[in-house]
């Protein structure tokens, strides 16, 4: 009993730790448009800044996506934190755009070192039996954290002074006592070898995961560029074409959308992996047609409505992807066929992000908005479509709970 209770301690401790470094990755969210005001860039400016941390996750998971297989979770964790903390301090430090350039891509860096290692370590921790649980708990720690990095900026904002520098100040503590925590918590890799052991990783597609992969990716990626649309320009929309100027407003609707999708994830137990994914597309579609109603009408209901309606499509698709192609791939095989879907979330989150902003120029942020919603409501159709007609193989799961 003491050691499931140890367990259970040792594995919500990691996950609030998980917690803080992604909350460090949309920290700026809700400051992009003071960050304007400040060095006067572009709209397209600003999506570049922020798929900058997409680069820096996606290297990461390439290059050294398996380094905590190898030397163990704890020092590849607190090489994120140190990430993480020096993210902050370019933050505190700007002075021009270099230094945004810079902060994103150490954050980038210390998403992609904790996304494998973190989601591992939660689950290792877990005591006997407690592998569901740690599972959800780690998906949490994730969107959670993303979550209430914005929310936090954001009250920071609008309530405090120094607003480009409070957030990272207090970001920078919360690393500082991570570290504190990470330090007292064990190590799970028995066996560890040296870092010259660790080799870029290759994305990889077995010919039997493509039927399923295609439309789990399309999903995946439409999700998670919903999720880059609405933490790059939705604060500048907010700002621009419904003159809202209430930074803490303007952070909590983009944590709804993560928040939302941890509700999304977690309902995936109860309705079953052969259903998450074709609701998950019609909940994006919804989203998608309700972010175009918002930037049609510019109506902030709507703003909120699609960000709510968007977060649960996205946990539903999301969580119900990784489980899809965790299911059809062979176990020699599966890491790497994960990572080939985080490779398409991340371009997700950052491709469709840089096109909204060199529309956004000749086009204005609704017309640019409106022709990257057309273009995702289109792919994720097809995937809605072809999931409708090929479902996923139900899981043991699922057919014991139809009886």
């Amino acid at each position: 009993m003491d050691g499931d209770l140890r367990g259970r301690r040792q594995s919500l401790l990691s996950g609030a730790v998980f917690a803080v470094c992604m909350a460090g990755t949309t920290l700026p969210t809700p400051l992009y448009g003071l960050y304007q005001q400040k060095f006067d860039f572009s709209e397209l400016t600003v999506t570049v800044v922020y798929a900058v941390y997409a680069v820096g996750v996606i290297g990461v998971l390439l290059l050294a996506g398996n380094a905590s297989d190898a030397v163990g979770r704890r020092p590849v964790l607190l090489w994120g934190l140190a990430c993480a903390a020096l993210s902050a301090v370019c933050f505190l430090s700007a002075t021009s755009l270099g230094w945004l350039y810079a902060g994103r891509l150490l954050s980038g860096l210390s998403a992609g070192l904790f996304t494998g290692a973190a989601t591992a370590y939660v689950m290792e921790l877990a005591p006997h039996g407690g592998g569901s649980r740690a599972t959800f708990l780690a998906t949490a720690a994730n969107m959670g954290g993303l979550g209430c990095g914005p929310l936090l900026a954001g009250v920071l904002a609008q309530y405090a002074d120094w607003p480009l520098y409070l957030p990272f100040a207090v970001h920078l503590a919360l690393v500082a006592c991570s570290a504190a925590v990470l330090l007292r918590l064990p190590e799970t890799v028995g066996e560890r070898r040296p870092l010259s052991t660790v080799r870029p990783q290759r994305p990889g597609l077995p010919p039997r995961v493509r039927a399923v992969f295609g439309p789990a990716a399309a999903a995946t990626f439409v999700g998670f560029a919903l999720f880059g649309v609405f933490t790059s320009v939705s604060p500048s929309f907010l700002t621009q074409s419904l003159n809202v100027h209430d930074r803490a407003l303007s952070g909590a609707v983009v944590a709804l959308a993560f928040f939302a999708s941890t509700a999304g994830q977690l309902v995936v137990g109860r309705v079953g992996l052969t259903r998450s994914l074709p609701l998950g597309c019609a909940a994006l579609l919804a989203g998608l047609a309700l972010l175009a109603g918002a930037l049609w009408w510019e109506l902030l209901p709507l703003v909120v409505l699609s960000a709510l309606v968007g977060g649960i499509g996205h946990g539903l698709a999301f969580r119900g992807s990784l489980a899809a192609v965790a299911q059809a791939s062979e176990a020699n095989r599966r890491a790497a066929v994960i990572s080939t879907l985080f490779v398409v979330a991340y371009a997700g989150i950052s491709l469709p992000v840089i096109g909204v902003g060199l529309l956004a120029g000749p086009m204005g942020l609704e017309g640019a908005g409106l022709v990257f919603i057309a273009c995702m409501t289109l792919l994720v159709s097809v995937a809605g479509l072809y999931l409708l007609r090929r479902p996923v193989p139900a899981t043991e799961a699922d057919e014991a709970r139809r009886t």
